[in-house]
């Protein structure tokens, strides 16, 4: 039996709000009722991985933590290397580091210094586009190592907040926009 394709709109539509997590006033975006159904799952991978095909992509870079679960899946449909980008002091090697403000605060984060190597063709996936500051910190190490930055793409983006406006002059995509 054929498998339904996934629209975008079945994703958004299986993405649960939850109010006040983490803390008040914050509409938390839960994507677990889409990794946990199979065939949206799947047609969220295939959407991510967009337009590129095998052979396109070195290394499909994903952020900490739930950005991980995205772009190992689009990774393997890629057939290129899953890099991490996690918070300072996660990784075991030796790092770059790139710090970057948040809305109350501030945070690092690190890539392996040999993750990839310049000239590489760099998908960088994650699951939530907010202030942008994440993914720009991403970029930001991804250039320290002389990557190529082919795509920055998110399941969500919360368009309200202008995260967009950090990524300027970047190819950014995003499924579903709040």
């Amino acid at each position: 039996m054929p498998v339904q394709p996934v629209s975008v709109d079945d994703i958004r539509r299986a993405i649960r709000n939850v109010p006040d997590f983490p803390q008040a006033g914050i509409q938390f975006k839960d994507i677990t009722p889409v990794l946990g159904d199979p065939r949206l799952f799947a047609g969220c991978v295939d959407l991510l991985a967009g337009r590129f095909a095998p052979g396109e992509v070195d290394a499909v870079v994903g952020i900490d933590a739930r950005g991980f679960i995205l772009a190992a899946a689009v990774a393997y449909k890629l057939r290129a290397a899953f890099v991490p980008i996690r918070k300072r002091g996660k990784l075991p090697f030796k790092t770059y580091e790139q710090s970057y403000d948040l809305e109350y605060g501030s945070n690092t984060v690190a890539l392996h210094v040999d993750a990839v190597k310049p000239g590489c063709r760099a998908l960088l996936v994650d699951d939530l586009l907010a202030t942008g500051g994440t993914a720009w910190a991403a970029v930001e190490l991804l250039k320290q190592v002389d990557a190529r930055v082919l795509e920055i793409c998110f399941m969500i983006e919360l368009g309200f907040l202008d995260g967009r406006k950090r990524l300027a002059g970047l190819p950014v995509r995003s499924l579903v926009t709040f």
